[in-house]
């Protein structure tokens, strides 16, 4: 039989020390470098510049099409992985080669997802750059009359379904 186990002492349930057990937490501890500069200055912030947007002419368009499934899903921010899959899954297959150019644009050459997010749901107005026919397909796509559930992106296995 063995002997029944008993309940350590508070200080043995510890391997620290007395005197580290009763000292104050700090309420706010600084985390991170955020650099030498004020906190409002902006200049602690590091901006990458990305290359600038080219078209590609010679690319087939079944590369294309799928090159531009692989960039609407993989966004930087999930409204725009959301929006901008469900609506390659609609459009993509039925685009023509100047749609798709136009898309690759619109989604390719501005250096900020929330820009995109902001035009589609008419939050801020489309530059005349970017105002076209897929804009207002993908404008039309957000308003989501049909109030389907968008809650994550499509599965892929529509892919290897027959076309409809």
């Amino acid at each position: 039989m063995t002997p029944p186990v008993l309940p350590r002492p508070p200080s043995q349930l510890c391997s620290l020390p007395r005197w580290a057990l009763r000292r104050p937490v700090p309420l706010c501890a600084q985390r991170g470098y955020r650099g030498d500069s004020p906190s409002d200055s902006g200049k602690d912030v590091l901006e990458i510049p990305l290359p600038p947007w080219q078209e590609r002419p010679d690319e087939p368009l079944p590369t294309k099409r799928a090159r531009l499934l692989y960039e609407s899903r993989k966004r930087g921010m999930l409204e725009n992985c959301i929006l901008l899959s469900l609506f390659a899954k609609e459009n993509l297959n039925r685009m023509s080669e100047r749609q798709l150019n136009l898309y690759d644009r619109l989604i390719n050459e501005p250096s900020n997802d929330w820009d995109i997010y902001y035009w589609a749901t008419e939050a801020k107005p489309t530059p005349a750059v970017f105002e076209n026919e897929v804009m207002a397909m993908l404008r039309e796509f957000a308003k989501n009359k049909k109030r389907e559930q968008r809650l994550r992106q499509p599965d892929l296995e529509y892919l290897f379904e027959p076309p409809r």
